[in-house]
C-alpha cells in the first residue's frame, strides 16, 4: 500500500511546484510557464532538471525563495490572462482568425493600420456583386460587416502577433544558442520620436538567425544611462540569457560607447565581464566614403544646385524631360540628392555625367550662368568624384549582401584599402586604368589641345587622404583580426595571440589542450582544409553568377551557403 501511495504522488501535479519551478498541470502533463514545454512525467527530480538544464538564467536571478514565489506567481498571472483572451477570441467564431489575416495581409505590404477601413469596404462592395447569385449572400455580407479591422484592431493583431513570434521563435530559439550577438541603433522617425532597435543573430543548429527583436520608443531622453534601462527592462521581461552575449554592434554614437556612461560601458559593468563592441562596418565605410564628398564639397554643391533647379521646379522637370526624349538621352531624368541615403551620392553623379551635355543646353535655355561646367579643373575633379564615388558603392553594395561574416566584412575593407593604393599609382602615372570617366575626359582634352596639362597629381592627394581615413578607421576590427581568423583557420593560428577572454564560459587552460589535440589530428584539420575549399568553391560561383548578372540567382546562393 505504501508503494502505490508512493506512486500517486508521482502522478499527482503539486500545487506547491509552481511557486519552486515555474511549471502547472495542463491536460495531464506539467508544463513550464516559461518555454511552455511539456514533460509527461510530474516528478518533481525531472521538473527540477528542466529548470536547472533550460533555465539557468531564470534561476540564479531568482533563487528558491520570496523571490522566485513572485516571479512564479507574475509568470502564472500572465498565462492566465492569455488564456482568457484565447477563450474570448474562440467564442467570436472565424471573424478574429480573418481580422488577424487582414492584419497580417496590410503589415506584409507595408500599408498603414488604417487601409483596415478601406479593405472592409471594399470586400463589401466585390462581395455585393461576386456573390449577386448566392442564396446565402446576406450571410456572406453579414460576416464582411462583423469582421474587425479597424485602425486600432490592425495594430493590436500586429502587437499580438509580433509578441507570439518573439516569444514562440526568437526568444526560445536564442535561449538555446550558444551565443548571441546584438546590433542596436537609436535614431529619430519623422514624428520626432525617439526609436531604439534592437536586432539578434544566433545560431540554433545548422540555421543562423538574425530577427529583429524589438523597437523601443524613447519618450524622454536619449543618453546611454535611458537606452541601457529601456533594454534591461526588456531583456528582463523576455528573459533573453545576457550570460549568452559575447558582441555588440553600434553606431558609435557618444551614448552608445561613452567611456563611463556610454551603452557599452554600463552593460560591461552590469555583467561583470567583458564584451566585445564593434562600430558598424558599413557605417564607418560611409563615414570614409562621406570625407570623400567633403574634400570635393564645391563640385558636390554645384552639382546638388544644379539639380535642385531643374527638378525640384514643376516646369523645368518637365521641360528637361521633354529636352532628353528629344535628344534620343535613355535617361528619363535627374535624380535628387538625399545625405541619408549612403548610395544617393553616387547614383546623382552618374545620372549628372550621363546627361551633362544636356544639361548645359537647357540652362542655356533658361539663361542660368554655370560656368563651372564647362571648366576644365573642375570637370576633372568633377569625374574623379563619379568614378571614386562609384567604387565605394560597390564595396558599400558588396558588403550589405546576405550572408557576410565579421571575417568577410573585414577582407572586403582592407582589400579595398590595397585597392586605393593601387588607384594612387594609376592616376599618378596617368594610366587612368580604373577610373573610367575620368579617363574618357582625359583623352578628350589631349585630342582637342595636345598642349594642355591636367593637374593629377591633386586627384593622387584627394585619394591618399582617403586612404588614411580608411586606414584611422575599423580600430577594434584590426585589433581583433587573429580571432577572427581562427575561425577558418584554427589549426594554423596561436592561441596566445586569440583573446579569448570575450567568450563567456571559456577555460583558457582546456581550450589551449583541445587545440593542441585538434592541430595534431588529420580527421580535423582536413575538416577545415574542405571548409575553405568549400568557401572558395562558393566565392568562384558568385562571380561566374554576377559575370552573368544572374543576381537573383547569386542571392539564392549566398542565403543557402550561410545556413
Amino acid at each position: 500500500m505504501a508503494k502505490r501511495k508512493k506512486a500517486e504522488v508521482y502522478r499527482t501535479f503539486q500545487q506547491e511546484r509552481t511557486e519552486e519551478f515555474a511549471f502547472v498541470e495542463r491536460a495531464g502533463s506539467a508544463v513550464c510557464l516559461i518555454c511552455n514545454d511539456k514533460i509527461a512525467s510530474m516528478k518533481r527530480s525531472n521538473i527540477k532538471r528542466h529548470l536547472d538544464t533550460h533555465h539557468t538564467t531564470f534561476a540564479s536571478k531568482y533563487p528558491a525563495g520570496d523571490s522566485r514565489k513572485k516571479a512564479c506567481q507574475e509568470l502564472l498571472c500572465r498565462v492566465q490572462a492569455s488564456q482568457q483572451q484565447l477563450r474570448v477570441w474562440t467564442q467570436q467564431g472565424d471573424w478574429n482568425s480573418a481580422s488577424f489575416a487582414g492584419a497580417l495581409a496590410i503589415v506584409r505590404n507595408g500599408k498603414p493600420f488604417t487601409d483596415g477601413e478601406y479593405a472592409k469596404t471594399f470586400m463589401l462592395d466585390v462581395a455585393n456583386e461576386l456573390f449577386d447569385d448566392f442564396s446565402d449572400k446576406d450571410k456572406i455580407i453579414k460576416r464582411i460587416k462583423d469582421m474587425p479591422l479597424s485602425a486600432r484592431t490592425v495594430r493590436e493583431r500586429t502587437i499580438m502577433m509580433a509578441n507570439q513570434i518573439m516569444m514562440a521563435t526568437q526568444v526560445k530559439d536564442i535561449n538555446a544558442a550558444l551565443f548571441f550577438s546584438l546590433a542596436l541603433d537609436e535614431s529619430t522617425d519623422v514624428s520626432h520620436l525617439s526609436q531604439f532597435s534592437v536586432i539578434a543573430r544566433y545560431a540554433v543548429g545548422d540555421t543562423l538567425g538574425e530577427e529583429s527583436l524589438v523597437v523601443l520608443p524613447m519618450k524622454g531622453t536619449t543618453r546611454g544611462e535611458d537606452l541601457f534601462k529601456s533594454f534591461t527592462e526588456f531583456s528582463k521581461e523576455q528573459n533573453l540569457p545576457m550570460d549568452k552575449l559575447i558582441s555588440v554592434c553600434t553606431d558609435g554614437a557618444p551614448c552608445m560607447v561613452g567611456k563611463n556612461k556610454g551603452f557599452i560601458a554600463l552593460l560591461r559593468e552590469h555583467e561583470k565581464r567583458p564584451i566585445l563592441s564593434f562600430h558598424c562596418i558599413l557605417h564607418q565605410e560611409a563615414l570614409c566614403a562621406q570625407m570623400c564628398g567633403e574634400q570635393l564639397g564645391e563640385v558636390m554643391s554645384v552639382v546638388i544646385k544644379v539639380v535642385n533647379f531643374i527638378v525640384a521646379r514643376a516646369l523645368n522637370d518637365r521641360q528637361f524631360k521633354t529636352l532628353l526624349d528629344e535628344v534620343g538621352n535613355n535617361y528619363p531624368g535627374l535624380l535628387l540628392h538625399s545625405n541619408v541615403r549612403w548610395l544617393s551620392r553616387g547614383k546623382v553623379l552618374s545620372r549628372f555625367a550621363a546627361c551633362l551635355s544636356e544639361i548645359r543646353t537647357f540652362l542655356e535655355m533658361k539663361n542660368v550662368e554655370r560656368p563651372e561646367l564647362a571648366n576644365t579643373e573642375w570637370l576633372l575633379k568633377f569625374y574623379y568624384l563619379v568614378d571614386m564615388t562609384e567604387h565605394l558603392n560597390q564595396l558599400n553594395g558588396k558588403m550589405q549582401g546576405v550572408g557576410n561574416t565579421v571575417l568577410s566584412l573585414q577582407q572586403a575593407v582592407f582589400a579595398f584599402e590595397n585597392k586605393l593604393e593601387l588607384f594612387i599609382a594609376d592616376i599618378e602615372t596617368g594610366r587612368l586604368l580604373h577610373f573610367e570617366k575620368l579617363g574618357e575626359f582625359k583623352d578628350a582634352c589631349t585630342a582637342s589641345d595636345p598642349a594642355q596639362h591636367l593637374d593629377l597629381q591633386q586627384l593622387a592627394g584627394f585619394t591618399s587622404n582617403l586612404l588614411q581615413a580608411f586606414k584611422a578607421r575599423f580600430g577594434e576590427f584590426r585589433e581583433h583580426t587573429h580571432l577572427f581568423k581562427f575561425i577558418t583557420y584554427p589549426h594554423e593560428c596561436a592561441v596566445d595571440s586569440t583573446d579569448l577572454s570575450y567568450i563567456p564560459g571559456v577555460s583558457v587552460r582546456d581550450f589551449e589542450l583541445q587545440v593542441a589535440d585538434l592541430k595534431a589530428s588529420d580527421m580535423w584539420v582536413n575538416k577545415f582544409k574542405s571548409l575553405n575549399e568549400d568557401l572558395e568553391r562558393l566565392a568562384r560561383q558568385q562571380a561566374e553568377l554576377a559575370s552573368k548578372h544572374k543576381w537573383g540567382e547569386m542571392k539564392k546562393l549566398t542565403t543557402h551557403c550561410s545556413v
